[in-house]
C-alpha cells in the first residue's frame, strides 16, 4: 500500500494517510482527515510503499493539498490561540486552579480548542471548561501532560548546547533508566544526568546500544590477560568508546598501569567474582547491593 507521512507541529510522530490520486512531495502543506475532523499538515515523507502489517488501523485519506487560503486558515488560527491562551490564564486564575498552562491548538475548522497544561496532581476544572465554552461557544478539550511533553513543545538548549532532541527529531519518548547511566560509567547524580525536563537525558537511551555492543568486547576488572610481549597483568580499568583496557603489570618488582588496545590482548583467566556476570547482551549484571542503589535513585528522579 502507498502512504505518505506528516507532521502536525513540525516535530513529533510520523503519521501515515492514503495520498489518494494527489501529486505530494516533502515540504508540500495537506489536508487531511482525522478523528477529529480535517487538519492541516506538513508533509516529511514521500509516496512510499508500506506492508500492511506495519499499519496500526486502517489509513484516512488526503483530503486536498493545501492552497492559499487554506495557509491563511491556518495563520489565522495560530493567532486565535494566543488570544485563547490569555483567556485561558485569566480563566485559571479566576478558578484559582493549581495547573500551569503550556499550549492552546485549535482545530482546521475551529470545532474545537484544545488546551494543554501540566499539573503536580489531579484538577477539577470541569467550571474552567465551563466558562471556556462560554467564552469561545465551541467544544473544549483539557488534555493534562507531563513535563517531557511540556519540554518538547516549548523547546530549548540542552546542556551540549544544540536544540532539544525531543523538540527536533524525536517523534517518541523511549524508556530512560539510571542502569544505562550506570552502564556508561556516568555519574549516578541526578542533577547531573538529568535533561531540562529534570527527567533523565533521553540521549542515555540513543547511546545504550553502542554502550553494550562494545562493553560485550571487553574483559571485566579483575580478569587476568596476555600482553603483546608475553608478559601477564590484571585488567585495572576500562574505557568503552576507546577499546582499551589499563593492565596493572610487575616489572622490575614495582607496579605500573599500561593502557592497550583490546584486540591486542588474550584472557588468560576470568575474575571468579565476575564469572558469571553477562547478560545475554553481553553487559555485566549486576549485584544485589548494585540494584538496590540504583532502585533508590530511580525513586528519587521520579518525584
Amino acid at each position: 500500500m502507498q502512504v505518505i507521512g506528516v507532521r502536525f507541529n513540525g516535530v513529533g510522530k510520523t503519521y501515515y494517510f492514503d495520498p489518494c490520486s494527489f501529486d505530494i512531495k516533502i515540504g508540500d502543506h495537506v489536508i487531511v482527515d482525522t478523528a477529529r475532523g480535517p487538519e492541516y499538515a506538513l508533509v516529511t515523507m514521500g509516496k512510499r510503499d508500506i506492508g500492511d502489517r506495519k499499519l496500526n488501523s486502517p489509513l484516512k485519506n488526503v483530503l486536498k493539498i493545501a492552497d492559499e487560503a487554506d495557509a491563511a486558515t491556518n495563520e489565522e488560527n495560530k493567532r486565535k490561540e494566543k488570544e485563547a491562551f490569555k483567556i485561558c490564564l485569566e480563566k485559571i486564575e479566576k478558578n484559582g486552579l493549581d495547573m500551569k498552562l503550556i499550549d492552546v491548538t485549535y482545530a482546521f475548522d475551529a470545532s474545537k480548542i484544545m488546551f494543554y497544561f501540566t499539573a503536580d496532581g489531579r484538577v477539577d476544572f470541569r467550571e474552567l471548561v465551563k466558562d471556556l465554552a462560554s467564552a469561545f461557544k465551541t467544544r473544549i478539550e483539557l488534555r493534562q501532560i507531563g513535563v517531557r511533553d511540556e519540554t518538547k513543545m516549548l523547546g530549548g538548549i540542552g546542556i551540549c548546547g544544540r536544540p532539544l532532541c525531543c523538540s527536533t527529531y524525536l517523534s517518541d519518548f523511549a524508556p530512560v533508566s539510571i542502569k544505562m547511566a550506570k552502564q556508561q560509567s556516568l555519574s549516578l547524580n541526578p542533577t547531573k544526568i538529568s535533561g531540562t525536563c529534570g527527567r533523565l537525558m533521553c540521549c542515555l537511551k540513543n547511546e545504550q546500544e553502542t554502550y553494550e555492543y562494545l562493553r560485550g568486547k571487553l574483559p571485566f576488572k579483575g580478569d587476568v590477560v596476555a600482553l603483546p610481549d608475553g608478559s601477564t597483568g590484571e585488567v585495572a580499568d576500562l574505557n568503552v568508546l576507546k577499546q582499551t583496557v589499563k593492565i596493572l603489570v610487575e616489572e622490575d618488582d614495582e607496579k605500573k598501569l599500561v593502557e592497550i588496545h583490546v584486540s591486542e590482548l588474550k584472557v588468560r583467566s576470568r575474575n571468579r567474582k565476575k564469572k558469571n556476570r553477562r547478560d545475554d547482551k553481553g553487559t555485566e549484571k549486576m549485584t544485589a547491593e548494585e540494584k538496590k542503589e540504583l532502585e533508590l535513585l530511580e525513586k528519587l528522579e521520579k518525584k
